[in-house]
């Protein structure tokens, strides 16, 4: 908890005083216009005294103005400056937030600085104007056209209207006296009309109040008569793929003809249609990558007359990356015991290697069945706890502990104030300098997939997962947490969803996970939900979202949990566990009498199991199901799995006898060690490199410890075969493990 000395608290107290505040129980805000902004300027530095002159305590008030092109505002005193484009907002300290009846903020009133000299305008507080005058509405849309119409709709447009108070928002069309649709731009398009049926439109325009203006002058437009044309246009020719990325096609063709003129064409995928434009071009979006897709188009009338379909042409969606993915785990807790920081991946130099940055993880609430935040509650200590994560989360790591300067990734120290600080703010300002790393959200995890099944159940439960998913992680409303977080805090840092369900339609996940056989249909929907709505919003927003998942070595996970033959029809990349096939386990609950490698890259001969898991029989899992490999990443273990009491056998601890986990990195963590902890606590362990199986071990000899880990020469040689199999590229679990080496292996390899 943070604390603040008693001197600082009798000045706050003062300030607070003096402005009319109260640092707690704080009234509800009054209605805005309550609220006046005064402006002075002294050069580029301007201060707003804030008075209320209502009857009721305001609190969570803003001013916003508006700057020439080119001028940019920045912080001064006793408030926050953000800008979007021209718009600027500056927000009150929180001694300052609230404002008393007949209160001002004078002496401790917002303050901004300017880059070159300018006036504000526009200005508006607590969504009034700062001079108390009443609002203005937007002005009459003026010159509504028809555009085209066919027998059942009709397109209109027409020129923008003037602002009022507040800038136009949007538009009402009404058909007569009824609203027909709500755009915001210039143009609709009004369907579900009776052909050869007579109608009256008007349009009124609205700003971000929702205030409305006059409505502007009626059309009559007369739906067209199917029988007064029958003759359909001539059939799209020249259809050809003109660009592609790894979520769109573009297109484009040579225009029909017809005798009374072509007013849309209907672009299909395969046998479904997946748009429909007025011209002679489109993108199809919402595709998946590494895909090859077949596509035609047909023309249409304005009498529903339609063409023959065009010759079909074949196009691919480029791959989620161009060369190779390097795709890295961050953890939550890691700022914890590791002290391992997003930081460190800049310091280390891994941030300029890698292209993908998974945060792992975040929970299911178990009474809601949506995506949680806005809770720090530790799991139980016992692994065996059906229980463990119910509840569970961290907001203080994610994005409520203030992080030191040396923490920093840009040098700079949290205030303690701010509403965004923890590892999503220095997620932020590493993303600002490595613009091309995309950071997903990991949902789920060994601890949180216990309720996967339940919110993939059925098409609500579906529904409103995801869509909580969204509306906290991509849209980034994350709940309130130690004066952080709020709607819109997180907004931008993550560009995906990463789904690590252990393990779909399968008894073999933490103790107390509920499964179900359908989970292997269900986690088909699922992600077909996740695709639906990432990609509803990322046309709002001109971004594409990607969807990955952790997905299973064990081949008969595979088979059992997840449709190969859909899934990728909606996910993106599937992150392939190539790692944890043998492993003592922290309780000593997994196989703690007998050593084994963890990331084979082939199967050991040695091997005295019955099923011989490598990474190339995973691999194989998906690929001999028709799985693209540019869709695969395998996975590498940056850390170790380890044994002690072991024999040699002859075979330096390989496949021998042990007493059980030996000691860990931490305490809670026997049998797991990271790589850089590896190397430099374990001694006298001397590495073997088992070239057959491409395995690395380290053996401490006399019945000692025995270690199962990735390091430079087998990451060298699963990269070099990687390549071999046309795989996308790597995925490591997890960063803290290293402190360089294994990245570096990983570049070299890849490039």
């Amino acid at each position: 908890m943070r604390r603040t000395s008693v001197r600082l608290r009798s000045a706050l107290a003062a300030v607070l005083i003096a402005a009319g505040g109260t640092a707690a129980l704080a009234p509800p805000a009054a209605a805005a216009g309550s609220l006046t902004a005064t402006l002075a300027m002294s050069g580029t530095t301007g201060t707003y005294t804030v008075s209320n002159t209502g009857t009721a305590s305001v609190s969570n008030w803003a001013i916003t103005f508006t700057l020439p092109a080119g001028v940019t505002a920045s912080t001064g005193e006793n408030g926050t400056v953000t800008q979007n484009g021209t718009q600027v907002t500056l927000t009150p300290a929180y001694y300052i937030a609230t404002l008393a009846p007949g209160r001002a903020t004078y002496p401790y009133s917002p303050t901004f600085r300017l880059s070159a000299a300018a006036t504000p305008a526009q200005c508006r507080v607590d969504n009034a104007n700062c001079d108390g005058s009443p609002d203005t509405p937007p002005g009459a849309p003026a010159n509504l056209r028809l555009v085209a119409k066919t027998t059942k709709t009709v397109a209109l447009a027409w020129n923008a209207s003037a602002a009022g108070s507040l800038p136009v928002t949007g538009y009402d069309v009404y058909q007569g006296t009824s609203l027909a649709t709500s755009v915001t731009g210039t143009s609709a398009t009004i369907s579900g009309l009776t052909p050869g049926t007579a109608y009256s439109f008007t349009v009124k325009a609205k700003d971000a109040k929702g205030t409305t203006s006059p409505a502007s002058a009626a059309l009559a437009v007369t739906t067209n008569n199917p029988a007064d044309d029958t003759q359909a246009p001539s059939a799209p020719s020249g259809l050809r793929s003109t660009a592609a990325d790894s979520g769109s096609v573009s297109l484009a063709w040579t225009a029909s003809t017809d005798n009374t003129g072509v007013v849309s064409y209907d672009v299909y995928r395969g046998s479904t249609l997946a748009t429909t434009v007025t011209t002679t071009g489109a993108v199809v979006t919402g595709l998946a990558p590494s895909t090859s897709y077949t596509f035609t188009v047909r023309a249409r009338d304005g009498y529903d007359n339609v063409s023959a379909p065009s010759a079909a042409v074949t196009a691919r969606t480029g791959d989620i990356v161009s060369g190779y993915a390097k795709v890295g785990y961050f953890v939550q807790w890691g700022i914890y015991g590791r002290q391992y920081f997003v930081k460190n991946l800049e310091t280390s130099g891994a941030a300029s290697k890698l292209t993908h940055l998974l945060y792992a993880f975040e929970n299911i609430d178990p009474v809601n069945l949506t995506c949680l935040s806005g809770v720090t509650k530790g799991t139980t200590a016992n692994p065996q706890d059906p229980n463990q994560g119910d509840g569970a989360g961290d907001a203080e790591a994610d994005y409520s502990r203030p992080f030191s300067a040396a923490q920093s990734v840009d040098g700079v120290a949290d205030t303690g104030w701010e509403s965004l600080r923890g590892n999503f703010n220095q997620l932020k300002k590493l993303k600002a300098k490595h613009p091309n790393l995309k950071v997903l959200v990991s949902l789920g995890g060994w601890t949180y997939s216990k309720y996967f099944s339940d919110v993939a159940a059925t098409d609500a439960s579906r529904k409103k997962f995801v869509s909580s998913c969204l509306d906290t992680w991509i849209k980034g409303n994350i709940a309130s947490y130690g004066g952080a977080g709020g709607p819109g805090t997180a907004a931008g840092i993550f560009d995906g969803i990463d789904l690590d369900w252990e393990w779909p339609a399968s008894a073999d996940g933490h103790p107390g996970n509920h499964w179900s056989p359908n989970d292997k249909d269900n986690l088909t929907a699922l992600l077909a939900e996740f695709r639906t709505q990432l990609d509803a919003y990322g046309a709002t927003t001109g971004k594409r979202y990607q969807l990955h998942a952790f997905t299973p070595a064990d081949p008969a996970k595979v088979a059992s949990g997840w449709d190969l033959s859909r899934v990728f029809n909606y996910l993106d990349v599937a992150n392939v566990q190539g790692y944890d096939f043998h492993g003592s386990g922290s309780d000593n609950s997994w196989e703690p009498n007998r050593t084994g490698h963890q990331g084979n890259l082939y199967a050991d001969a040695d091997d005295p199991y019955n099923f011989h898991f490598s990474a190339e029989s995973a691999i194989n899992a998906y690929t001999n199901a028709g799985v693209d490999p540019r869709r695969l990443t395998l996975g590498l273990a940056f850390y170790g799995r380890g044994w002690q009491g072991v024999a040699d056998g002859g075979k330096h601890g390989e496949w021998q006898s042990a007493t059980g986990a030996a000691p860990g990195q931490f305490a809670e963590e026997a049998g797991t060690r990271g790589y850089s902890n590896l190397v430099a606590s374990v001694p006298a362990c001397t590495v073997y490199h088992d070239t057959a199986a491409v395995a690395t071990s380290c053996y401490t000899g006399n019945g000692g410890q025995w270690w199962t880990f990735d390091d430079a020469w087998s990451i060298g040689l699963k990269t070099t075969w990687l390549k071999q199999r046309g795989l996308l590229g790597v995925m490591a679990w997890e960063m803290s493990g290293d402190t360089g080496t294994l990245m570096n292996a990983v570049s070299a390899g890849l490039g």
